[in-house]
This record gives structure tokens, C-alpha cells and sequence, in this order.
């Protein structure tokens, strides 16, 4: 069975739509406003869905394809909302070789995400990346600001359990 991204429906609330209006009023004039507003758009919704980016567009008076062509070339924005405990796997080589594919599939099968997905109660959100500088430790994972490494698919289970008890 193929795991699938889990679509989680837009939900900004009047304060953030507030704070990024004030975003594009402070930047609105400036040449090259774009990234920036982008940004503070990612820091007040945590991710960019389509309702913010034609927001941004309709602000800055650009069209939407320039907003999500700006969106999906650069990896530091991302159009999928982000768990309250988020998921890296560093799938470099120093770990993929030592087993961070394995970890990743064990992750995946127990929280019935694929990479890239966020569960429906929006608790965990998976993502692999390519090196986070800790190849010493391969394979590492974080999950929020922890990190975790010279791990085993066997660990996985005891550290995900550590994250479903704190909620």
C-alpha cells in the first residue's frame, strides 16, 4: 500500500491575515519585496498554501505564478503544513549507507506518512533532507530541535512514543 500526503485543509486565522497584510504594506514599495514577504508569510503560517501566496501576489501586485515559481525553486519555503513535531532523516550518504532509507520506511509505516506528509491531526510531519553536518553520527534524524543518531530502525518505535506522550 503506498503512503500518501495527507491534504490538510487551510485554516489562517484573522490575526495572522492581519500580520501579513502588514508585511506587504511595509515591503510593498521596495524593490525585490518578494522573498522577504515570502519569508515572514512562512514565519506567521508555517508553510505557504495557496490561499497565502495569491494574498501575497494580490498585495505586491504580482502575478501568482511569479509567487509560486519564487515558492517551489527555493527549499527553504514549503508548500505542506509542518507537524507539531516535525521529522528530518538525513538521507545523505554518509547515512543513507548506514541505513537512514530503513529508518525513514519505519517512520513512515507507523505514523502512515509518505515524505513530504503531515499526520491528519497535524502531530508529526516527515521530511527527508540531504545533510544536516553530523555524518559522524550517520544516520541522524531530528525531530523539532532534537537530534538522534547512530540510529537503528529498532529505535524508532521507543523515540516516536517518546513525541505521542508529550501530546
Amino acid at each position: 500500500m503506498a503512503k500518501k500526503k495527507t491534504a490538510v485543509a487551510f485554516n489562517g486565522t484573522a490575526e495572522q491575515a492581519e500580520k501579513l497584510a502588514e508585511v506587504i504594506a511595509r515591503h510593498k514599495e521596495t524593490p525585490g519585496a518578494l522573498m522577504p514577504v515570502l519569508q515572514e508569510a512562512q514565519n506567521i503560517y508555517g508553510y505557504l498554501p495557496v490561499e497565502v501566496q495569491i494574498m501575497i501576489a494580490e498585495g505586491l501586485g504580482v502575478s501568482l505564478s511569479e509567487v509560486y515559481g519564487v515558492v517551489t525553486f527555493y527549499t527553504q519555503f514549503s508548500l505542506n503544513p509542518k507537524g507539531r513535531h516535525h521529522i528530518a532523516v538525513c538521507l545523505g550518504t554518509a547515512c543513507y549507507v548506514k541505513g537512514a532509507q530503513q529508518v525513514v520506511d519505519r517512520i513512515s509505516h507507523r505514523l502512515g506518512i509518505s515524505v513530504g506528509g503531515v499526520t491528519p491531526d497535524g502531530r508529526f510531519s516527515l521530511d527527508a533532507c540531504r545533510c544536516i553536518g553530523a555524518c559522524g553520527l550517520a544516520p541522524v534524524m531530528t525531530i523539532g530541535e532534537d537530534v538522534y543518531g547512530k540510529l537503528t530502525v529498532d529505535e524508532v518505535d521507543r523515540i516516536l512514543d517518546l513525541y505521542m506522550q508529550k501530546d
